[in-house]
């Protein structure tokens, strides 16, 4: 079972402005694919405290995959995707395109996402939008596809490589 970490970037969420169901959304369809939620954390929009909560995981071994929600809008204090690639040690860009290409199907106001997808260590960090609906199309259609990239980049899985029978199987 891979542990996930849910990291939500939100100012009026922080001081209580406002209710956090991006997290819950996150939570819910991560826990219905198998994963196991390791911990939840919601900080404002402050692109050093982010940064700093998705290290502290990372290298601490805390999860596998940190799915982060808010902060990739064009607002002045939207900065999680900055945030992200200051953390980052490797781009994994086909996971924020497919997201955008997806939502594309629903909105054309996807081309604004700026999120962006790394690897730290053995982790994998996933921006997500701040809106629950978006959330929820966005792993919906990226979360069966995941596992087989989490097995390999935290060396549960050797051979990537499909074969003919593997490909008449899919």
């Amino acid at each position: 079972m891979f542990k996930v970490a849910i990291l939500t970037a939100s100012d009026k969420g922080f001081t209580g402005q406002r209710e956090d169901i991006s997290t819950q959304v996150a939570r819910e369809l991560a826990q219905e694919a198998g994963y196991e939620v390791a911990c939840c954390t919601l900080l404002p929009d402050e692109r050093d405290q982010l940064a700093a909560e998705m290290r502290r995981i990372c290298d601490g071994g805390l999860a596998d995959l940190i799915l982060t929600t808010g902060g990739t809008g064009f607002s002045p204090r939207d900065c999680m995707p900055e945030a992200t690639m200051d953390v980052a040690e490797r781009i994994a860009p086909g996971i924020a395109e497919a997201m955008r290409y997806s939502s594309m199907n629903i909105t054309k106001r996807a081309m604004l996402s700026r999120a962006v997808s790394v690897i730290r260590g053995s982790t994998l960090i996933i921006n997500l939008p701040g809106s629950p609906k978006a959330v929820r199309e966005n792993l919906t259609f990226i979360l069966p596809e995941l596992r087989h990239g989490l097995e390999i980049l935290t060396g549960r899985a050797h051979d990537c490589a499909r074969t003919e029978q593997k490909e008449r199987e899919l």
